[in-house]
């Protein structure tokens, strides 16, 4: 069982407000046009986007570049991404293959706050949608999936890569929560959408 998930599970909180998208809870003042769903391989982002009817096919972004917020590909929403993460003692960021190492939060680019009244403030453009269900839910999801051969990236993956991306993708959305953008997280594909208890710095 992934510790690290599980404490940060016990400092999230409910979103108490919420409105519908085709079945799909989002918490009310979240607009709809300004989501990015990301998460673990098999974590249901596509399911999700295209059940919200969002745009099709999933965009990369490497966290440890500079301006990653101004790819254009973050522009159309809501769709799905995927996190290319700095670990400590890994010069390239992953996007696959996940090591068990601490995520290097001193290597994800952060846009600086908003000074003047004519900057944009990047970090309340987008609304980040982070699906983080229980390694044992994926491994089971990504088991199905590979058996019918339709994702190429089920093609080699073991219970303990999937543990270690769970635990990445978790200490990047609390990363970003507490750098000031908005984050939300689910426990189950598609499901209640929680926030994070943590001070802003």
């Amino acid at each position: 069982m992934d510790n690290f998930r599980d404490r940060v599970e016990f400092e999230t909180s409910e979103v108490e407000s919420v409105y519908q998208v085709q079945g799909v809870p989002f918490p009310v003042g979240v607009r709809f046009l300004d989501i990015l769903v990301t998460g673990p391989f098999g974590s249901g982002k596509t399911t999700m986007v295209e059940t919200i009817g969002g745009w099709s096919g999933e965009g990369y972004v490497d966290l440890g570049r500079v301006n990653w917020w101004r790819n254009r590909l973050l522009f159309f929403k809501p769709r799905e991404i995927h996190f290319g993460i700095p670990f400590v003692g890994n010069a390239e960021p992953v996007a696959g293959d996940w090591p068990n190492k601490p995520v290097d939060e001193s290597r994800i680019r952060l846009p600086g706050p908003k000074t003047r009244f004519y900057h944009t403030d990047w970090r309340a453009r987008f609304v980040f949608d982070v699906q983080i269900p229980s390694a044992e839910t994926i491994y089971a999801r990504r088991r199905e999936r590979a058996a019918r051969g339709t994702h190429p990236v089920d093609a080699n993956f073991s219970f303990d890569s999937i543990e270690a991306e769970v635990s990445a993708y978790t200490a990047v959305a609390l990363h970003l929560h507490k750098n000031g953008f908005r984050v939300f997280v689910r426990s189950t594909i598609m499901g209640q959408p929680n926030v994070f208890k943590h001070q802003v710095i």
